[in-house]
């Protein structure tokens, strides 16, 4: 399954909600292994790429300082350089006053508009009168001198009155350019009260997300310090070479079909054929005996209708119910998965076909430890869900091979369901989370049917 992952750089949705952080973190650790070496064999290939690519490189160049430094300068903390804060405080205020000042000019010509309109409507209202009076009264020059005075008189008056109203009305201006720079003011303040908040609630986001970054990249060394580790204790245990020993010398050829006909006629033996006598395990059983046996179990009725019939091939993941019962009976039984190590009874922690929800809840009023496995409809393997403090964690099995392994976390390879089991029960699965198995979580009812695999 992991080689399959491997190929084609690709996890379904569904299998990847699978796993929990931790094994997400050592999946993409691999795929990115995998890439780097992709890339890395490209280059071997074709090294006139990497040297075009070199070739085009741009950079740039800092400016260094007289320690031969890259240079820096920061606002406000070079000799003579302002305060940020008392910089920004003056800035306030010239755009206050400013603004103050143009909204200032600009009621400054209203009025002074308003006062010009004023004003010589009125002289025009009394020169019209003082030029009909004068035509009318022509002949009188006592009273036409007298009129002249008293249009002199007004004038006057006039000018004066003129003279006031323009001195009101720039008290007035200054009075409202004052109370308008206050109030711009203010309003700048309240703008900056408001922007620190906003950079304050920025900060916190800021802030955050980079914990929640630290916490990934953590998580993510902790997943390659896992599988580093997990490697190297199944160097230094042989496991590997152990495994591989065991397995040519019990399917010398290797293939698939060789392990299907071997399922098929162990089959047919019941469970407790499956325990050797001692004198076969020390290899003294006698060649006719052997070859009497070999003859009876090829030459039965049985043996005969299941090799004429057609031979099973195994989809990439199972697509039914059908091919898991089929895959269970034909390769998993053989293989003794679900079987305590030295009898032929069920285990206790094999709990056959159940769904997620129920291993959980199942597991729900079990201790911190305690653990089950079920067959996972996702993969060819299973999933060994383990309680916890906090909850649940389910760690995915692959048995697509001649091996058992945890997908993504555990390096060490298994013969038998069994020996991960009892493995697992003396080492942690991982470092960071510290599984450990303890106690088996037995199914409910004493009649259990395991969804039907062993009938």
């Amino acid at each position: 399954m992991m080689q399959q992952i491997l190929q084609d750089m690709y996890i379904e949705p569904e299998l990847l909600s699978e796993l929990n952080e931790e094994q997400k973190q050592i999946l993409f650790y691999k795929i990115r292994e995998e890439q780097v070496r992709r890339w890395n064999e490209r280059e071997r290939r074709d090294p006139s790429h990497a040297l075009k690519k070199k070739s085009d490189r741009r950079g740039i160049q800092l400016l260094l300082g007289s320690d031969g430094e890259v240079w820096v300068w920061a606002m406000g903390e070079a000799p003579g350089d302002k305060l940020f804060e008392n910089i920004v405080e003056e800035l306030m205020e010239e755009r206050a006053r400013k603004q103050a000042q143009q909204e200032a000019q600009e009621l400054r010509r209203v009025k002074e508009a308003e006062i010009e309109k004023k004003f010589r409507d009125a002289m025009a209202k009394e020169k019209a009168r003082f030029v009909a009076e004068k035509w009318k009264e022509e002949t009188d020059d006592r009273k036409a001198a007298k009129q002249e005075e008293e249009e002199d008189r007004i004038r006057e008056e006039l000018k004066k009155c003129e003279e006031e109203e323009r001195q009101r009305g720039e008290e007035e201006i200054r009075q409202t350019e004052e109370r308008r720079a206050k109030e711009l003011y203010i309003s700048l303040k309240q703008e900056e009260k408001r922007s620190k908040r906003d950079d304050k609630e920025w900060q916190e986001q800021l802030r955050r997300s980079k914990a929640a970054d630290e916490e990934m990249k953590c998580k993510a060394q902790q997943a390659r310090e896992e599988y580093k580790r997990q490697s190297l204790r199944g160097i230094e245990k042989g496991l590997v070479a152990g495994l591989s020993s065991l397995f040519h010398k019990t399917h010398p050829k290797g293939s698939s079909h060789n392990r299907r006909h071997s399922a098929v006629t162990e089959h047919l033996t019941p469970p407790a054929e499956a325990t050797h006598s001692p004198a076969a395990s020390s290899g003294q059983l006698t060649s006719g005996h052997y070859r009497r046996r070999q003859h009876r179990r090829y030459n039965s009725p049985v043996t005969q209708s299941l090799t004429e019939c057609p031979v099973w091939i195994r989809p990439p993941r199972p697509n039914s119910c059908e091919s898991i019962f089929r895959w269970f009976k034909e390769e998993q039984r053989p293989r003794r998965a679900g079987y305590e190590r030295s009898s032929n009874t069920i285990a206790p922690w094999f709990h056959g076909i159940i769904s997620r929800q129920e291993s959980e809840a199942l597991l729900a009023n079990a201790a911190d430890g305690c653990f089950l496995v079920r067959v996972s409809e996702r993969i060819w393997g299973y999933t060994l869900s383990y309680r916890t403090t906090s909850g649940f964690k389910h760690f995915l099995i692959d048995a697509s091979c001649d091996y058992y392994s945890f997908l993504g976390v555990d390096q060490n390879r298994h013969a038998t369901l069994a020996d991960l089991i009892d493995f697992h029960k003396e080492e942690v699965i991982t470092m960071s989370g510290g599984e450990l198995l303890q106690d088996p979580c037995r199914p409910r009812s004493s009649t259990a049917d395991y969804g039907g695999l062993f009938q």
